[in-house]
């Protein structure tokens, strides 16, 4: 018993190591597809820069140190600082005027209406 106890134990071991660098190389392509994503949704017009920064951090809980995750860290520090900079701005980048005449003060500042010559007659 203890012979078969001795054989069984190297390839419990074996199947043991295949499974966690199985769960490695899953966990890892995961988070690869979530760090593309995260860089897709940047990319957005309006991104969720909330989905986007949980997605980075999953790349880095995952173990990724590359190009792309800086890329995205620094993808997101931009647009957040473009949005604050933007912020209350109209889209041409003008303030907007509000009108001095309201709508019912204009009927009350209205020139009075001037009678018309008469048609000349032939």
């Amino acid at each position: 018993m203890a012979i078969e106890t001795a054989l069984i134990k190297p390839v419990v071991d074996a199947l043991m190591a295949l499974l966690q660098r199985g769960e490695k190389a899953t966990l890892k392509r995961n988070a690869e597809a979530a760090l593309r994503d995260a860089i897709r949704e940047l990319l957005l017009a309006n991104p969720d820069e909330n989905k986007a920064q949980a997605r980075i951090a999953v790349a880095k809980a995952a173990g990724i140190l590359s190009e792309d995750v800086l890329l995205a860290e620094d993808m997101l520090q931009k647009t957040r600082a473009a949005k604050a900079k933007t912020a209350g701005k109209s889209t041409t980048g003008r303030a907007r005027k509000t009108p001095a005449i309201k709508a019912d003060d204009k009927q009350a500042k209205r020139p009075a209406t001037t009678p018309r010559k008469p048609a000349k007659k032939p």
